[in-house]
């Protein structure tokens, strides 16, 4: 089972086997996660990710999906790069949102990692409620068949540390 911790704080300083960007599908940095993550792991991270693009990902990455680059100058082992949707009020996406979450532990087992800190994905510019995010975060972590043994949420202010406590607290 899972060991789910909380943490305020700047997921460019946690020291885990893998931290998760919440990326665009460009993959070649923006604001935000990404832009944090590409400015303070350096060009290692923007090389690697535009190799991403000259090989499999020529039209970006699809929203839902995942993919690991090397961490340049963080102190994790990998980034794993993963773009959730845009919330929407006309059409339920929850699954792409839920699909991040998956779709980042499993490119963690692949790469043997036991220690992974995930943003809140899709809930800053992409407009997604922090509350509602928090859920299907710590939901589809609890149900992920993964061999990684502790995932962090690392939040960036109170608000969003209090949404994903909630929701620890809420579920089973």
């Amino acid at each position: 089972m899972v060991r789910i911790t909380l943490v305020l704080g700047d997921i460019t300083a946690e020291k885990a086997d893998a931290i998760v960007n919440a990326a665009n599908s460009s993959l070649l940095g923006g604001g935000g996660v990404d832009g944090a993550i590409h400015r303070r792991g350096g060009p290692e991270i923007l090389a690697a990710c535009e190799d991403l693009r000259r090989s499999h990902y020529g039209k970006g990455l699809a929203t839902g999906r995942a993919v690991a680059t090397t961490a340049g100058r963080l102190a994790a082992g990998h980034v794993i790069h993963t773009v959730g949707p845009v919330w929407s009020r006309e059409e339920d996406r929850s699954a792409l949102l839920a699909s991040c979450y998956s779709e980042s532990l499993r490119i963690a087992d692949e790469l043997g990692a036991r220690t992974v800190a995930f943003p809140a994905i899709s809930t800053g510019i992409y407009g997604w409620p922090m509350d509602d995010g928090a859920r299907i975060a710590v939901e589809t972590v609890r149900g992920a068949r993964t061999e990684v043994r502790e995932v962090r949420f690392v939040l960036f202010d109170a608000p969003a540390y209090e949404a994903f406590e909630a929701a620890l607290t809420a579920g089973p």
